[in-house]
């Protein structure tokens, strides 16, 4: 498994918006529509690949100089459960500090609340409708 960051409109991120596609708005009868993807010309993508193949991937999106928002994140679903989410997340977090980087925010679906305290992230507020779904703010310094 390799990660790295890839550029907006490339192939990987065509790849990247399909398993976004399959894994978070499919489930939940949604498509992305034009507006949904504006945020992406400005953002990073991540992504973990395997035999050349895009099966993770998160997308940070600048919220101050010091602070990102992790946002759509994703694992084929085949792969869930083995430590790719952990590993792509860390991923980020290292390649956020290079920038200077300081702390990320995210928005989690409830049901993905126990991955991220199980990698420090901590609660912020009260659970929240997001996509017609629970979510919970979260936070870490890194």
């Amino acid at each position: 498994m390799q990660f790295q960051r890839i550029d907006f409109l490339s192939l990987k991120y065509y790849q990247s918006l399909s398993l976004r596609y399959e894994i978070l708005r499919k489930p939940l009868k949604l498509h992305f529509t034009l507006d949904d993807l504006i945020p992406d010309q400005h953002s990073f993508h991540l992504v973990g690949i395997d035999h050349n193949n895009v099966v993770a991937c998160l997308v940070l999106s600048e919220i101050t100089t010091k602070e990102l928002k992790m946002r759509q994140v994703a694992v084929k679903e085949l792969l869930q459960g083995k430590g790719i989410g952990k590993k792509i997340v860390a991923f980020a977090e290292k390649e956020a500090k290079k920038i200077g980087c300081t702390s990320f925010i995210l928005n989690a679906r409830k049901s993905a609340v126990p991955f991220y305290l199980s990698m420090g992230y901590q609660l912020e507020g009260e659970e929240f409708l997001e996509v017609g779904i629970p979510h919970i703010k979260m936070k870490k310094d890194i």
